[in-house]
């Protein structure tokens, strides 16, 4: 019942993802969509079947965890660019970027109580100190993006 809850959860993210206004161009959706997920599924990957740290459900491959992948990595990386103060303030961007952070991490100790992935030698402070750092690759990431866009103009 708690995976259920989980998966409701996904698909209101991305409803309300659908929904919002966008600041951002199509392709700068699509561009980010794409790198989000390939990174998170990659460092998934690694961390999950080289180093044994944490799973989805039980060990090796699980569909119902790679589906989950889509239906949060796409709208996490669009919701968090979508309304990243590019042009604010030092202090306002890593004022989000925290924010974000710190949303993140709660939102994953939250799933991880209902199993839907869980620990083997991962540990929630870990992500609390790689949330910062995810969150500066996906900014650099669009501006590497908008640079190429502007430098076809």
């Amino acid at each position: 019942m708690s995976i259920l809850v989980v998966f409701i959860f996904f698909i209101l993210l991305d409803i309300i993802t659908f929904l919002v206004p966008k600041r951002l161009s199509s392709i700068e959706l699509y561009t980010t969509n794409l790198f989000a997920l390939l990174f998170g599924i990659n460092v998934d990957m690694v961390l999950n079947f080289k180093y044994h740290l944490y799973g989805y459900f039980g060990k090796g491959f699980q569909w119902l965890g790679y589906i989950g992948e889509f239906l949060y990595f796409i709208p996490v990386s669009v919701l968090f660019l979508n309304y990243y103060p590019l042009k604010g303030t030092n202090l306002t961007k890593l004022l989000y970027i925290l924010a974000w952070s710190f949303v993140s991490v709660i939102i994953e100790f939250i799933i991880e109580k209902t199993h839907f992935f869980n620990y083997t030698g991962w540990k929630l402070w870990y992500s609390a100190c790689l949330y910062p750092f995810i969150f500066l690759i996906l900014i650099t990431h669009l501006r590497i993006v908008k640079k190429m866009i502007n430098s076809k103009k």
